[in-house]
């Protein structure tokens, strides 16, 4: 049993995620950003779509479901939150649920805050998390639905997983994330040095996801709202950890 993992581009600066089972042929796509690439990066793998795992509601998330569920009467998957996707929902799923993509499992984590039905998508064996627009590259998602605690909770669960994991988020917001955090931690070394690797990936045409998330963890300052550092440096010594990452998500809306 194996995954393969197809990593595209779409829209204005979406990323498109096929998962595919090489054991089964079952071929999920993470959201459906735009049909046409989806399509595209189907056919050129030779693989059918057998499901949709939504993570949020979004229409540069979901505006491919209607098209790509008529073409290939896939199952698609969302979020228990009916408040978010309802047409064309076969499967719902909250918390703790497990999706079968063939012979893969992938794990439901509620991650609200960008918006109140967010999910993402944990392979624990292949070590891989699905973070939408929860958590990108030494970033996170603005605040829309929920709140700035909601968020904060949200990353924490996210940074609970091993370090080990590789996280593919739904935008390529890496090198405007840098910029950012360096106005907040510009002595960090774990974050230069990927400002430096992003800049060689940039030079080669490549994208910079995935990233490990234990790279994350010392380098994305919105992951690191409870180190004291973090805090001194915006001035806020002894601030608790969401005063702190709303301060920080404030001021990268602002940027």
């Amino acid at each position: 049993m194996a995954a393969v993992i197809r990593v595209f581009t779409c829209l204005n600066d979406n990323f498109g995620y096929l998962v595919h089972d090489s054991s089964s042929g079952a071929t999920a796509s993470i959201d459906a950003p735009d049909a046409a690439a989806v399509i595209a990066a189907l056919e050129a793998e030779g693989w059918q779509l057998s499901d949709i795992l939504i993570t949020h509601h979004h229409g540069d998330h979901t505006g491919g479901v209607a098209e790509l569920k008529q073409k290939y009467g896939c199952r698609v998957v969302a979020s228990t939150d009916r408040s978010g996707v309802k047409p064309g929902v076969d499967c719902r799923v909250g918390n703790a649920d497990v999706v079968k993509i063939g012979e893969l499992l992938a794990r439901v984590i509620e991650t609200p805050g960008h918006t109140l039905d967010h999910l993402c998508y944990v392979f624990d064996t292949e070590k891989i998390v699905f973070t939408g627009d929860t958590l990108f590259s030494i970033g996170c998602g603005r605040v829309f639905e929920g709140d700035y605690a909601m968020m904060w909770d949200s990353l924490l669960r996210l940074r609970a997983l091993p370090d080990s994991f590789s996280v593919y988020g739904g935008h390529e917001y890496t090198a405007a994330n840098i910029r950012f955090a360096l106005t907040i931690e510009p002595d960090n070394a774990a974050l230069r040095a990927r400002e430096e690797e992003v800049r060689r990936l940039a030079a080669a045409g490549r994208p910079a996801t995935p990233c490990l998330l234990g790279d994350e963890k010392k380098a994305n300052v919105f992951l690191r709202a409870d180190i004291p550092e973090v805090a001194a440096s915006l001035h806020m010594k002894g601030a608790d950890a969401v005063t702190v990452f709303t301060e920080l998500r404030e001021r990268k809306n602002r940027s």
